[in-house]
């Protein structure tokens, strides 16, 4: 089986990448990745020169080299990671994010489609088990208050444009199974954290803020919440969405982790202060500064469904994953 994988030099895809050649070395996996500023095929170090891994630099946007991939290696699975992400480069440029999330979410859909299918409901027999899986996120379901859960059946309120470009290719993907018949799966996630990810994110810029010795900054008052997903969970999450899961269906993955990022931030500088000490702790660091722009209160997913259908269950408590991502990226930034 080959599968293209796309955005696989960023954090959640490199992170799947790894964990798919050591889960199954028979897979032929092919990353196509455009290494705009949050790819990194650092990230891919270890498995670079594995036999069933291949790298190709683009843009899924790119209808020849999509085309020309599909025809050279024969896909019989997409694995869709690729996508803009980061919210307040939405705010200051929307345009990328709709070109890459919803125009080239519609463009491998397309490709996929023409290569899989006879026609509307027919699919070529080379091609029976074929599936198309995107990856999205629990933000276009929009803001929970106190209470309540996100589950599959939300109805969706986007309310920034990143979030709003996900939404919109979700809604693409379900109607290539609704209008063609087309095998996929969605899968949306709450917050992922641990090793690789990008700089500019919440954790990794309390981190890299608080061993420079500067302000580590914390939007309005702290009290957002998310739900934290370790990142090998999600990856594992995924493995069972692609190959088990019910055509047509999304499965929601949480980590059932809900910390808001005062919380985030004090927890990393303690268990700084414990494995590199200094004179003050850390979390005399911590500043609060201008709240983001339509900044979403609480994220929270009710994971149950992928649970009893699927059997998936995160194995990291937020404690224990988070112990393990300040030290990789102690690591890092040493």
């Amino acid at each position: 089986m080959t599968i293209l994988i796309t955005g696989g030099a960023g954090f959640i895809g490199s992170n799947f990448i790894i964990y798919l050649v050591k889960q199954n070395p028979f897979v032929k996996i092919v990353n196509l990745d455009k290494l705009t500023y949050a790819g990194d095929l650092r990230n891919l170090k270890e498995i670079e020169n594995q036999s069933n891994y291949a790298f190709v630099e683009g843009d899924i946007c790119d209808r020849r080299l999509v085309e020309g991939l599909f025809k050279k290696y024969n896909f019989q699975g997409v694995i869709h990671f690729a996508a803009e992400s980061h919210v307040d480069n939405s705010i200051e440029n929307p345009n990328e994010f709709i070109n890459t999330n919803v125009l080239g979410t519609f463009n491998l859909l397309e490709i996929a489609k023409c290569y899989w299918m006879a026609s509307p409901y027919q699919v070529k027999q080379a091609h029976k088990n074929s599936r198309f899986h995107h990856i999205s996120t629990d933000e276009v379901y929009g803001t929970l208050g106190q209470t309540g859960l996100f589950s599959e059946e939300t109805p969706y309120a986007p309310n920034s444009p990143y979030s709003a470009s996900k939404a919109s290719s979700d809604f693409i993907v379900r109607s290539y199974f609704h209008t063609f018949g087309m095998n996929v799966v969605t899968t949306n996630c709450s917050n992922n954290y641990g090793p690789k990810q990008h700089d500019e994110k919440l954790i990794p810029t309390i981190i890299r803020k608080a061993l420079a010795d500067e302000p580590i900054p914390i939007y309005g008052d702290g009290k957002n919440v998310r739900d934290w997903l370790y990142v090998e969970d999600h990856c594992k999450g995924i493995d069972l969405a692609f190959t088990k899961g019910v055509s047509g269906e999304t499965y929601n993955i949480g980590g059932r982790n809900e910390r808001n990022n005062v919380y985030i931030a004090n927890t990393i500088c303690e268990i700084l202060d414990k494995l590199i000490p200094k004179k003050q702790s850390y979390k005399n660091q911590i500043t609060f500064v201008n709240d983001r722009p339509g900044h979403d209160f609480r994220y929270a997913i009710d994971a149950s469904k992928i649970e009893k259908e699927l059997g998936w269950q995160a194995e990291e408590n937020f404690e224990t994953g988070i112990l393990k991502t300040v030290d990789w990226y102690i690591k890092k930034y040493s």
